[in-house]
């Protein structure tokens, strides 16, 4: 049976819920579009920003407008759950044989699983409670989850384009409950970035063209999660050890130093992918990838991007004994990871051996992008 009360307590009410239910933040936008950032996604897609990512292009007008993905919602609930880490999380970055996992992927469990089994409780709640109709999203549909946070109150894109919170700092995952019930919504929260630079200076392949602008082709998050082909040679070295995401420009944000770690036990990190040994990574196959992250965010990458990505952080390691790791990859059954092999190899590999090497693989080799590797690696 729906309850009818003044549109205030069904505020305070589904605030209270939701907290309950596990989210750490809460807050009320109207469903309907900020002018400014459905002008920042079309000059985003315009200058081709989004890489391989095309579906933000296909679904841009939804994107753009929540009102255009469900005309009769009137309300979004945005929630958010706190993930930051206890730790450093750019401390592994000085250890050459491990390899570096961004924090939001060291969990043992996938957040957006976490997010939206709360966010069904709370639809349940709420649809038993008040009546209306909702629709439940967490990165996984068309929505400008940062912009609908900011018009919700939960915090401000800063210049790196991710979400800054005076309470959590940068570490916060988002979900989103449309509804047609009317709620009054939050006051937007204000930019507090003043005339700090720290996360646009810190990047290691120059991805913020501009402050607020960002060139997802050059950003390493994208590149080792998103980009499906090979990695462009101008950006590998800066990829240092980071296998899978790159926090840098999240860590050395100031607002920081008001994050605390959070208490969600999914979101802990496991041992495990904690700078795993980028030995052991190289070594495998498609069941032991499956094994080895079932259940987390990096699954979905796929096994031979994510060794992909572990051969470039060998190639960077600087250390000749993990050169017969890469040589156990050159007659891998992908083209990716044959040819981040040859880049390894001609690397870290004595000159000799790398031409023995060529004159043994390179007649063989049928991938185009891999013959690139040796001719290239032979001029080295």
């Amino acid at each position: 049976m729906t309850t009818t009360l003044p549109a205030t307590d069904i505020r305070a009410e589904l605030r209270d819920r939701a907290l309950a239910l596990g989210f750490d933040a809460v807050g009320f936008a109207a469903a309907r579009a900020a002018p400014e950032a459905k002008a920042g996604l079309a000059e985003f897609l315009a200058r081709g920003h989004q890489g391989d990512m095309g579906w933000l292009a296909r679904n841009a007008e939804r994107r753009g407008d929540p009102a255009a993905l469900w005309p009769a919602a009137r309300t979004v609930v945005v929630v958010a759950a706190n993930y930051g880490p206890g730790d450093d999380p750019l401390a592994a970055l000085a250890w050459p044989d491990r390899g570096t996992i961004s924090c939001y992927a060291q969990g043992g469990r996938d957040y957006h699983d976490v997010l939206m089994g709360r966010l069904k409780q709370l639809a349940g709640w709420t649809q038993a409670t008040w009546g209306g109709e909702v629709k439940l999203f967490t990165d996984t549909a068309p929505v400008m989850e940062k912009p609908l946070a900011r018009q919700a109150g939960l915090g401000w894109q800063g210049k790196h384009t991710n979400l800054v919170s005076r309470q959590f700092g940068s570490w916060l995952f988002l979900g989103e409950m449309f509804t047609t019930l009317d709620i009054p919504a939050d006051m937007p929260e204000a930019d507090h970035c003043g005339s700090c630079r720290a996360c646009l200076d810190v990047c290691p392949t120059n991805a913020f063209p501009a402050p607020y602008r960002l060139d997802a082709r050059r950003c390493i998050s994208y590149l080792t999660i998103e980009h499906k082909g090979v990695i462009a040679r101008e950006f590998r070295q800066a990829m240092g050890n980071r296998i899978y995401g790159c926090d840098d420009c999240l860590a050395v944000c100031p607002w920081n130093k008001f994050a605390r770690r959070t208490e969600e036990p999914d979101f802990l990190p496991r041992a495990r992918l904690t700078a795993p040994r980028l030995a052991d990574l190289a070594a495998l196959d498609d069941a032991g990838f499956r094994n080895a992250f079932a259940g987390t965010a990096i699954k979905r990458t796929g096994r031979d991007r994510f060794v992909r990505n572990v051969l470039i952080a060998i190639a960077n390691s600087a250390d000749p004994a993990l050169a017969a790791v890469a040589e156990a990859r050159l007659g891998d059954g992908s083209a990716l990871v044959r040819g981040m092999a040859v880049w390894a190899l001609s690397r870290l590999a004595p000159r000799a051996h790398f031409e023995a090497l060529s004159a043994r693989h390179l007649g063989h080799e049928t991938d185009a992008a891999v013959r690139a590797e040796w001719t290239e690696g032979m001029c080295r």
